[in-house]
């Protein structure tokens, strides 16, 4: 005797996204190109110009990986603050066996990459299986990175021979393809890539459902503490690759660099949290918001502003992330977007999207 067939769930009707849904998804990308565009004409001579383009590609390309970086352990719900001190200690690592130790630059990025992974691996094991708050957990494995910096470095920095560097390794993101810095070309490649897992993969499903509801991935049977950990993991491979980006940027070993970059890191990730897909963290908005930045910092440095601008636009851009990633995610529990006449559904993602995240 054969079993029923199991009833068809019905589909869900399509629905429009509403105005207010376009201009929270998409506001901060037209932010970007007004902000471009007022720019252009207050500097008409300095900022529309393709130099101003060629800095922006190569200057923001770090803090950009390093914000991709950051997003994937707040898509778990947890922060990873020794991204700064790690992409510190991953790039002095590769002067240190390039220059003094006379390894083949392949084998040192390889070793970095590797290394970044395993201490972000190591970070996951300490928050989820020592119970410790990701705050507080990674401040301590950040100070301890930071010593080992200091340890390697001797407190000085890492200076090449005068024969340099070799010239295949500093190619790696000094140089241009079609046209465009090669950097630019990583953040693009890396950001697609972590879009596709976040948002077409079931890891990715998985990790937004530990991240907005823990409680309900347990009861689906999703191991929160092991999808904690891979995030963490992540998180460290791309700070290992940026500390190698680093490394061929900068082409000297500075101990203490790596901390400039913590508080964009962070501003990026929050920030693009607000775009693209409003209340929860995802890559391409990372991007934008990224860019935001870019184009907001590069147009107050031609206008001439003060040193001091610069930390005061992080801190307060940070400000707004964090209250706008509040709202966004205060009006998906409550529906805010949703047509008068439409069934009340849970939301598909955000900070209590449950169970429905869950790929069958």
């Amino acid at each position: 005797m054969t079993a029923p067939p199991a009833p068809r769930t019905p589909s869900r009707p399509h629905r429009q996204r509403p105005a207010g849904g376009l201009v929270s998804a998409y506001g901060l990308l037209a932010l970007t190109a007004l902000l471009f565009l007022t720019f252009s004409l207050v500097l008409p001579r300095t900022f529309p110009t393709l130099d101003t383009l060629d800095s922006l590609l190569f200057n923001q390309s770090i803090p950009a990986v390093l914000a991709l970086a950051a997003t994937v352990p707040v898509v778990t719900g947890a922060f990873d603050l020794s991204i700064g001190y790690g992409l510190g200690l991953a790039h002095v690592t590769v002067m240190q066996l390039i220059v003094n130790e006379r390894w083949p630059w392949p084998w040192a990025c390889l070793v970095v990459v590797a290394g970044g992974t395993a201490v972000g691996a190591l970070n996951g094991v300490v928050v989820e299986f020592g119970r410790i708050d990701s705050f507080i957990a990674t401040l301590g494995t950040g100070s301890m990175m930071y010593a080992v910096t200091g340890w390697i470095t001797d407190g000085g920095r890492i200076v090449p021979g005068p024969h340099g560097l070799p010239a295949a390794f500093t190619d790696l993101y000094d140089s241009k393809f079609l046209g465009l810095p090669v950097p630019a070309f990583y953040v693009v490649a890396l950001g697609v890539a972590l879009w596709l897992v976040l948002e077409r993969l079931p890891l990715g499903r998985y990790l937004y459902v530990v991240g907005s509801n823990p409680r309900a991935a347990d009861l689906v049977g999703i191991p929160t503490r092991r999808y904690t950990v891979y995030g963490f993991t992540a998180s460290g491979l791309i700070v290992g690759i940026a500390g190698v980006l680093l490394a061929a940027q900068q082409q000297i070993g500075n101990p203490s660099v790596g901390l400039d970059y913590l508080l964009p890191a962070f501003v990026g990730a929050l920030l693009g949290s607000t775009a693209i897909r409003p209340g929860r963290p995802n890559a391409l908005g990372t991007l934008v918001a990224v860019a935001v930045l870019a184009v907001g910092l590069t147009g107050i440095g031609q206008l001439g502003a003060a040193f001091w601008t610069i930390p005061l636009f992080y801190g307060g851009t940070l400000l707004v992330a964090v209250g706008l990633a509040g709202y966004d995610a205060r009006r998906l529990r409550t529906g805010a977007d949703a047509p008068r006449d439409a069934p009340a559904e849970p939301p598909p993602s955000g900070r209590d999207a449950g169970a429905s995240d869950v790929p069958p």
